[in-house]
């Protein structure tokens, strides 16, 4: 009976899925929203009809949003830990320089 409480029905590309949510059931349909749209920007660029074939091409451009976010996350955090190891750098000489002023 729990299970079914978790139950969010969903309409992706004129199917209906009665998916489960876990904790959020709005973020499940912002997901299926997502899907759906996806899936129409993929049959009307490439007047695919059959909807196995539109759910591939939209999956691959998923998968592609999905590494290239991935790259920018591992690209910002490396920039972040060069910086980060700048900023080390530049702290301990300004204490050095502060510790000699000081006679320390």
């Amino acid at each position: 009976m729990a299970d079914k409480a978790n139950l969010v029905h969903v309409e992706i590309f004129g199917q209906t899925y009665a998916v489960k949510a876990g904790g959020d059931p709005g973020y499940v349909e912002s997901l299926a929203a997502s899907v759906d749209e996806q899936m129409k920007d993929v049959s009307r660029s490439s007047g695919a009809v059959d909807s196995l074939r539109v759910a591939v091409l939209a999956a691959l451009n998923l998968a592609d949003e999905c590494v290239r976010l991935r790259r920018e996350v591992e690209e910002a955090r490396r920039e972040s830990r060069a910086a980060g190891t700048v900023a080390d750098d530049r702290v301990l000489r300004l204490a050095k320089r502060l510790g000699g002023a000081l006679g320390e």
